[in-house]
């Protein structure tokens, strides 16, 4: 992508606390600091790059308060409390002035229902689908190839990248980005066994996801077999997630890739979940729970602590020491056999 930034721009746009040094140089890219050439801006986001700071030729760094470095010649170090937020901002920006727009507008191979209700300013892509009695509010963004079932409700300024799915009833609220391939509403995993034959149950709730939420491409949030499932405000969900009928998420919640979620278990808010972690059903995960990667939640008990890892889980201090025992379980059975030899030897005797 390009894009061109003076040096008074950025200070203007990113208001650093400090700025050391100057540099004549258009800022035209981003690269980590040891790719980063003239023209480049980077950021120290861990202390422990420091050195790579101290060599990189990027012309304008990113940098924390209080870290002890001085620029080359054509050179500025900005200094931020946090200069991964500040690129943050800078990215924002890049985003907003220099990517493509949508086209305010109904694509003329859109389908949509006679019934259905838009807003304002709201941008419909090619090969979308719409159907009866659904409601799109203002400013909303729906990309090529999404399909909206029947009474769906989607709050302003949200965006559906391509190929999202959004079944029957389903609300979506304001301000919530559903990336490419997300299906929300998909049908429960709800069965009887009856003399040896699976008998679906049929799942008639639906999935209510709150304001600023952000659902990760190939992600499945399945509708609740009566009810909700619910998704709450503010809660950030990665890539390839998977989310079972009637889960309940509280607001803030955090839940990294590949994560499996079952039927009818509640999350509290800000709960940190790690990639590759799998939770059972009608489980009730607390506030502020933090779940290490390839966890295993069978249950959860107030003594287990607010921060768990292992197979299955336990509170992290146990788990880390179970992972260092084990470790040493090999040499432990050498030790064995050898004491079992010297008995063997001293009976003979």
């Amino acid at each position: 992508m390009k894009f061109s930034y003076e040096l008074d721009e950025l200070v203007d746009l990113l208001v650093p606390k400090k700025v050391v040094g100057h540099t004549s140089f258009p800022i035209s890219h981003i690269e980590s600091l040891t790719k980063t050439k003239e023209g480049g801006i980077s950021f120290l986001g861990n202390p422990k790059y420091k050195k790579d700071a101290a060599i990189s030729q990027a012309s304008v760094i990113l940098l924390p308060m209080g870290l002890d470095l001085t620029p080359k010649a054509n050179q500025c170090f900005l200094l931020f409390d946090n200069p991964s937020l500040a690129l943050g901002k800078l990215c924002r920006d890049i985003e907003e002035k220099y990517c493509p727009h949508p086209i305010v507008g109904t694509h003329p191979k859109a389908i949509i229902d006679a019934t259905v209700s838009i807003g304002q300013n709201v941008s419909i892509g090619p090969n979308v689908v719409i159907e009866a009695n659904s409601t799109i509010a203002d400013n909303v963004v729906i990309m090529a190839g999404c399909y909206i079932g029947h009474d769906v409700k989607i709050g302003d300024n949200s965006v559906l990248y391509p190929s999202v799915k959004v079944m029957d009833f389903c609300e979506i609220g304001s301000r919530v980005t559903l990336f490419s391939g997300a299906v929300i509403g998909s049908d429960g995993f709800g069965y009887e066994t009856v003399d040896d034959i699976h008998e679906k149950v049929p799942q008639i709730g639906n999935v209510i996801i709150e304001d600023d939420v952000d659902i990760g491409a190939n992600t499945t949030i399945d509708r609740a077999r009566f009810s909700h499932t619910k998704i709450g405000k503010g809660t950030k969900i990665d890539n390839l997630v998977q989310i079972g009928h009637n889960v309940i998420i509280g607001s803030g919640c955090l839940i990294v890739a590949q994560t499996g979620i079952a039927g009818s278990t509640t999350i509290g808010n800000h709960v940190v979940i790690g990639g590759q972690v799998g939770i059972a059903g009608h489980l009730n995960i607390p506030d502020g729970v933090m779940i290490a990667g390839k966890s295993s939640v069978a249950n959860y008990k107030p003594k287990m602590g607010k921060i768990l890892r292992g197979n299955p889980t336990m509170p992290i201090n146990d788990a880390n020491l179970f992972y260092v025992l084990r470790s040493r379980i090999p040499n432990l059975f050498d030790r064995v056999l050898k004491v079992e030899e010297s008995l063997r030897e001293l009976l003979s005797k």
